[in-house]
C-alpha cells in the first residue's frame, strides 16, 4: 500500500478515485485530439493513418479505468506465492470472442 505524500496526503480514498477518473477522462480527451491531428497531418498519403492504427493505445488507456491497472498486470499483486499456498497456475489467456 502506498502512503500518499505531497498534494494527495489529505485526500480520502473517494477523492483519490475521483482524481484518478478525472485524469483518465482528460487523458482520453487529449488522446482523441492527438489521434485526430495525427490522421489529418500524416505526410504519407499513399499509406494514410486511420483510427485502427491507434487500437493498442486505446486499449492501454482504457485499461487504466480498472483498479488493477494495465491489462498486462496481474489483478492481485498481493496474491500468495505457490510455496505459500497460492495458485500453481493462473490462467492469463483471454477467452475467445463469442
Amino acid at each position: 500500500m502506498q502512503v500518499p505524500t505531497g498534494e494527495g496526503a489529505g485526500k480520502t480514498p473517494e477523492q483519490h478515485e475521483e482524481a484518478r477518473r478525472e485524469f483518465i477522462a482528460e487523458l482520453w480527451r487529449r488522446f482523441e485530439a492527438l489521434q485526430e491531428w495525427a490522421v489529418s497531418h500524416w505526410p504519407d498519403q499513399q499509406h494514410p493513418l486511420s483510427s485502427a492504427d491507434f487500437v493498442e493505445s486505446r486499449k492501454e488507456i482504457l485499461s487504466l479505468r480498472s483498479p488493477a491497472g494495465s491489462l498486462n498486470q496481474p489483478a492481485t499483486r498481493d496474491a500468495a506465492e505457490p510455496e505459500q499456498g497460492g495458485a500453481q497456475y493462473v490462467e492469463v489467456t483471454p477467452a475467445p470472442w463469442p
